[in-house]
């Protein structure tokens, strides 16, 4: 590649292409942190000074006597021996130095492309804003472990899905903004179709979200019934109401499986639609249509077989994928329309 390559718009596209990937992987590391029962694992929030872990057999010691004074230990894991504590503590300091490199993979690029003129001075405010959200994100995280500190075993679905769905917002915007520094064009105004598809499939990564919280897969394993019947059992025996929504596992599963079959529905309207565009437009729309009948695969199986880890983890980031084709779409659309 040329000098000039790395001073122009193309290479802020890339660039931003790569931290839209470091999130991804983030997604991934962290449904397996969570899915391993990892997410708990590290009891303080160290920006700076945790970025090491431990060093020697006497920080190993130390990590693992916080981590037994916490609930999860005590009530779930009591007689973890050290070798198993440092299994689970690998995965959570894998997400966290994730988070840590997201940072600099993002803050070093940005002062040399703002210096090189790549980036113009009137859109540095919107990469600033990002890096901020990139930083809170670390914030929402440690939020929503402190949840798990206290009195619980696991960390609050409510946090949770926080989490994620602010992890997925900051995906969105810079995925996004890649586009518009690789593809250009001149909008035409936002589709009401491929928006809402790709807000519908955001809506329905958060109903996820709430299952893994209240470990939901792991009840009526039967599909298309379940375990026999339409609706779960007693779906709205919380009082008020509205905490069955968020709070009842197995309404949480039937959320989510109605969920599907809408963001299902919506897929195949999108890809009739899309195949009567062209060029990336209609690509779009055929990868749509691809990742959303793999993931609904995906879904099925890992009900059935009461959600394995590896094929749990599979279905978050085919979820997460089918977000990025969704934006990608509606993206197209909005610029080159037909």
């Amino acid at each position: 590649m040329s000098e000039n390559f790395w001073k122009s718009r193309r290479a802020v596209g890339f660039w931003l292409l790569a931290v839209a990937l470091v999130i991804l992987a983030m997604v991934t590391i962290g449904g397996l942190t969570r899915l391993t029962g990892s997410g708990l694992s590290i009891t303080e929030w160290k920006p700076i000074m945790g970025a090491l872990p431990p060093l020697n057999e006497a920080a190993w010691a130390d990590a693992f006597a916080k981590y037994q004074r916490i609930p999860q230990y005590v009530l779930e894991n009591r007689g973890m021996t050290l070798d198993q504590f440092k299994g689970i503590f690998w995965w959570e300091w894998i997400h966290r130095f994730l988070g840590r490199l997201l940072g600099v993979v993002f803050f070093v690029p940005f002062v040399w492309f703002a210096a090189t003129g790549a980036i113009k001075r009137s859109e540095a405010l919107r990469f600033v804003v990002l890096f901020l959200l990139g930083g809170l994100q670390g914030f929402i995280g440690w939020w929503m472990v402190t949840s798990g500190l206290e009195t619980r075993v696991s960390v609050s679905q409510y946090r949770l899905a926080i989490h994620l769905g602010a992890a997925l917002l900051l995906l969105v915007a810079i995925l996004w903004i890649a586009l518009e520094y690789l593809r250009g064009g001149k909008s035409t105004g936002l589709s009401k179709r491929a928006t809402g598809f790709a807000v519908l499939v955001y809506c329905q990564m958060l109903l996820g979200a709430l299952v893994a919280g209240l470990h939901a897969g792991l009840i009526y394993n039967t599909w298309p019934d379940m375990n026999g019947k339409v609706f779960p059992e007693d779906p709205f025996y919380l009082s008020p109401f509205w905490k069955n929504l968020f709070e009842n596992e197995g309404l949480a599963q039937f959320n989510h499986r109605i969920g599907a079959y809408i963001v299902a529905g919506f897929a195949a309207w999108v890809y009739l639609q899309g195949i009567k565009l062209s060029g990336y437009a209609e690509t779009s729309a055929k990868l749509v249509a691809i990742i959303t009948t793999f993931q609904i695969f995906l879904g099925v199986t890992t009900l059935l077989l009461m959600a394995p880890v590896w094929l749990s983890a599979a279905h978050q980031v085919t979820a997460a994928l089918l977000l990025c084709a969704a934006v990608w779409h509606a993206y197209e659309v909005r610029v080159y329309p037909a």
